[in-house]
């Protein structure tokens, strides 16, 4: 869809122009045409009235006068003459369009009857000047015949009827971009507030002003956060005494172990206690999401991925990454140390190394992390940021982790307006993509 389409205020000022161009072209047409009938019936009469009196001023007079009395009174698109046997012959071509005429002649003169009036459309051709000839009898039966003549009428011009539409546009256009920027304010509220609301912030109110559609709108809207929050708050409660309940037991499971005089069983047995916490810390940090009391500040995302590549290389991973100016970006530092930690220990997990590359653009930042592993089915790659998936489905701690490190970068990065998306690469191998705003969106 064409991009300047693609709003609410666009589109209804589309809709209200296209609406109200028919309605003046359809009301401009109905206009013009009853106006056309009104004229037409006007001439007619008009014409009509002439060739009467034309008629009566010359049957009053000598018939040796009467030819003279027509020539004066011929003038203009008519001309007249006086003569002993009538001219016109009845019908021809167009001759239809002076039925109306033969109407008003015999509406205005009640003496005459249809054999008094012959009307003939004898043009020889479209450029003959003659447009009908005409022959009314007198009482003495002699007739008056008429010759009428196209008038010379100069060409009506449109610019009237532009000026009108251009005008009536342009008065469209401005009221409903005031109207429509008046009612999409509050739908503008909203969208700021979601976002707010999903970065981070405890509570945003909007207020509930304005139609009551949008009073409605607003008040929903407010008590949803509220129960949203009560929802977030209940479930912190609920994973903290899940968190200490079972934490507690594993301890004290882990102490009793210790005491066991078959090392190979205890080994064995503390190993998987330890595989249980680790697993139990994951997945408490996977629920609670990106939430966190830590405020955003400005950081150096280079120095950032520098530091966490060096951890690696540290351990011994294949880890590497290129040459790039600092990045700063406005981000909850320890959140976003987390979701680039585990894209990281990803790629040297499945794909044998990690390499990071950073490219910066005025807007926004990009991360991509790359392996050399054998990639991800393309028709997998959305399942994998799903909580708990992995490619190998044994949950075997010896073939990978708990399948919750993508699906924890995907809610951290997108907590900071980014994204994050997965790509195979040409020559093998995986690449993670993640893009960041420099400034947070929260409030956009």
């Amino acid at each position: 869809m064409i991009r300047w389409l693609d709003t609410l205020a666009a589109r209804t000022i589309l809709l209200m122009l296209l609406g109200i161009g028919v309605v003046h072209v359809a009301s401009l047409y109905a206009y013009r045409h009853a106006l056309d009938r009104e004229m037409s019936l006007a001439n007619e009469t008009r014409l009509a009235d002439r060739l009467l009196t034309i008629r009566r001023s010359v049957m009053r007079v000598a018939p040796a006068e009467r030819e003279n009395v027509a020539h004066e009174f011929s003038g203009g698109p008519v001309e007249a003459h006086w003569s002993a046997t009538e001219k016109a012959r009845a019908g021809g071509p167009g001759a239809d369009a002076w039925l109306g005429l033969r109407a008003r002649l015999k509406e205005l003169g009640p003496d005459l009857v249809d054999d008094d009036i012959i009307v003939g459309a004898n043009r020889k051709a479209e450029t003959d000047p003659h447009l009908a000839l005409i022959s009314l009898r007198i009482p003495d039966q002699s007739w008056i015949n008429f010759a009428l003549f196209a008038p010379d009428v100069r060409p009506q011009t449109s610019h009237g009827t532009l000026l009108s539409t251009s005008l009536m546009a342009l008065g469209v256009v401005a009221i409903s971009v005031l109207v429509i920027g008046w009612m999409t304010k509050p739908l503008r509220r909203f969208s700021t507030a979601a976002r707010q609301l999903y970065h981070g912030t405890d509570r945003v109110d909007v207020p509930e002003t304005g139609p009551q559609e949008i009073r409605d709108v607003a008040t929903a809207f407010n008590e949803m956060q509220e129960r949203i929050r009560e929802l977030v708050n209940t479930r912190t409660q609920t994973l903290a005494a899940v968190s200490h309940d079972l934490k507690t037991p594993l301890t004290r499971m882990r102490l009793r172990a210790e005491t066991l005089a078959d090392r190979p069983q205890v080994e064995g047995l503390i190993r998987d206690i330890g595989e249980m916490e680790q697993m139990l810390d994951q997945t408490l940090a996977h629920l609670r999401g990106d939430r966190k009391d830590e405020d955003p500040r400005p950081l150096d995302l280079v120095a950032l991925l520098t530091t966490l590549v060096d951890e690696a290389a540290d351990r011994g991973a294949d880890a590497a990454i290129g040459d790039a100016p600092p990045a700063i970006v406005e981000a909850r530092p320890l959140a976003l140390k987390r979701a680039f930690r585990n894209l990281i220990e990803n790629a040297i997990k499945y794909g044998g190394r990690a390499h990071v590359a950073i490219e910066s653009q005025d807007e926004s930042i990009s991360v991509e992390v790359s392996d050399e592993g054998p990639g991800i089915p393309e028709q997998r790659m959305a399942e994998m940021f799903q909580p708990f998936t992995r490619l190998e489905p044994s949950r075997s701690r010896e073939t990978g982790g708990f399948g919750l490190g993508l699906s924890i970068a995907k809610d951290i990065v997108r907590g900071h307006g980014g994204q994050i998306t997965l790509v195979n690469r040409p020559a093998g191998g995986l690449t993670a993509r993640v893009d960041l705003p420099r400034q947070r969106k929260a409030a956009s």
